[in-house]
Formats: structure tokens, sequence, C-alpha cells
């Protein structure tokens, strides 16, 4: 017996969900602050903050393909995506390479890094390469918030990266560089 014309779109729906595995779709809403959590004895309390702006480490992860991201999206090592430990998901920043000054944007929807206090963004193996920081270790970077145009955000949300971002001055980065040495 066939469906009831008001059912094929419902029916329709059902069944791409299951085909996706249980991911929940790439969307910028709901935006998901959070309960405080635990890692290995640190609490983290997310928190909306716009005007998150730190210099810390970037390390970059890649091998967790097809897992579940903290929003419940999948991970896609080739995109650009980011695990912060406190920002709201999703959200968006802009990194920049203290040894380099290149600067992308970044859609943040997982958590971590929970290694090491130093380390302040875990990038995918896409935005690592993006920002040339895929080929050693944790690298000195800049993080900050940004609310990107639409069009950026569209991008991001589909995989590819967003515009290209003007390089960062040498005077610039050298007083980043010496705010982080200095650092605790």
């Amino acid at each position: 017996m066939p469906l009831p014309r008001a059912l094929v779109p419902t029916a329709l729906m059902l069944a791409l969900a299951a085909c996706s595995g249980g991911f929940r779709p790439v969307a910028d809403t709901p935006v998901k602050v959070g309960s405080p959590y635990r890692v290995r004895g640190v609490t983290y309390a997310p928190a909306v903050d716009p005007t998150y702006d730190m210099l810390g480490l970037a390390s970059w992860y890649g091998s967790e393909s097809g897992n579940r991201t903290a929003n419940g999206e999948r991970f896609r090592p080739r995109w650009i995506t980011a695990a912060h430990t406190t920002l709201p998901l999703p959200s968006y920043v802009e990194v920049t390479a203290l040894d380099t000054g290149r600067r992308i944007l970044v859609r943040v929807n997982d958590r971590g890094p929970f290694a090491d206090r130093r380390r302040i963004i875990d990038l995918s193996r896409g935005a690592a390469e993006r920002l040339g920081l895929h080929r050693g270790g944790p690298a000195p970077v800049r993080v900050r918030v940004v609310q990107p145009e639409e069009r950026d955000r569209a991008r991001l949300r589909k995989g590819r990266p967003a515009r290209d971002l003007s390089p960062v001055p040498q005077r610039v980065l050298v007083n980043l560089r010496a705010q982080l040495a200095a650092a605790p």
C-alpha cells in the first residue's frame, strides 16, 4: 500500500536520518554552551565570551574520521574545524600562526584539547594544513572569537575554507610572540 502524499516528506526525512548514522546536520543553530564538565581531573566551564582573545599552542587531530564531534556532527578531518574546551558550539574563531603570520577563519564544533594546559585549540587536519601547521608538533597561535560574514560561515559549514585573510604584519607578530614568551 503506497504512502499518503502528506507522509512522503516525513518518510524521506526519516530515511535520510537513518543513513546519516544519527549525526547532527551541520548548522549554526542551536548554539550549545553546555554545563561544566571534567576531563582528567580538570573542570572546564563553557561560556559565551565575545572578547575571547588568547595566545597559546595549537595542535591538530585527524585520525578520528567518522567520529561524532561534541555538538553531534560527523568529524571530517579535511574540513576547517577545531576543538576548544569552553567556547560555545559552534563558534567561529580567527587563528593566527605566530611563526608565519598566516590567519584563517575556523568553525569550532568539538571539545578539546585536553593534553596540555598550554594548548588552547585542536585544529582539524584541514585547518592545520591551511594554516601551515600540519608538519610539526604544537605551534604558537593566537585565537580570537570573530563573527564572520554569512558567506564565510556558509563555506565553513560546507567544509570549504572561508575567504583568505591577509597575514598579520611583522611588527604585530613580534609583539604577540613576546607576550606569549612572557606568559607563565
